[in-house]
């Protein structure tokens, strides 16, 4: 497996990944994957990556700010989805590594992450790569329904914004 950036010529593969993490129930709020376009402007220009093997994108993860003040300029929330054939085989939590890696190489000193507490997998590859609990959200939003709890996760560099 390699780690490569994410360039719109992966975003059919991307998009379907998305579609599938949606489709799980314990991924996102939203039920539809923007147009590229959309995902684009939403998200940090660096800081972009696919896991590729055999040709086959298997992940993806991405920094979206989280406010266009200055005061929050090295502050992201983290997005990652793994194709579901790729689940369980610790590619997540490699891309979430090379992710710490190029934020902190991009002056990003606190990555957060917001994970349905049912998705007990992405809560523990992000305790694995140094992100740590400071909260849940309980009720915060229904999804097709239901009621759902976010946990709070929280990076801080000890290299980058001390």
């Amino acid at each position: 497996m390699e780690i490569q950036d994410l360039t719109q010529k992966d975003w059919p593969e991307v998009r379907a990944i998305y579609q599938d993490g949606i489709a799980t129930g314990n991924a996102h709020f939203s039920l539809q994957v923007p147009e590229w376009e959309e995902w684009d402007a939403e998200h940090v220009k660096k800081c972009r990556l696919v896991a590729i093997e055999n040709d086959e994108v298997l992940g993806w993860a991405a920094l979206a700010a989280i406010s266009d003040r200055c005061v929050f300029a090295g502050v992201a929330e983290v997005s990652i989805y793994i194709a579901e054939k790729a689940r369980g085989k610790g590619i997540g939590k490699q891309l979430l590594a090379e992710l710490v890696k190029q934020s902190e190489q991009n002056n990003f000193w606190t990555l957060e992450a917001r994970i349905f507490a049912e998705n007990e997998a992405s809560i523990h590859i992000h305790q694995q790569n140094g992100f740590r609990i400071v909260g849940r959200r309980e009720r915060i939003g229904k999804l097709n329904g239901v009621w759902r709890d976010v946990v709070l996760l929280e990076r801080r560099s000890t290299d980058t914004g001390i």
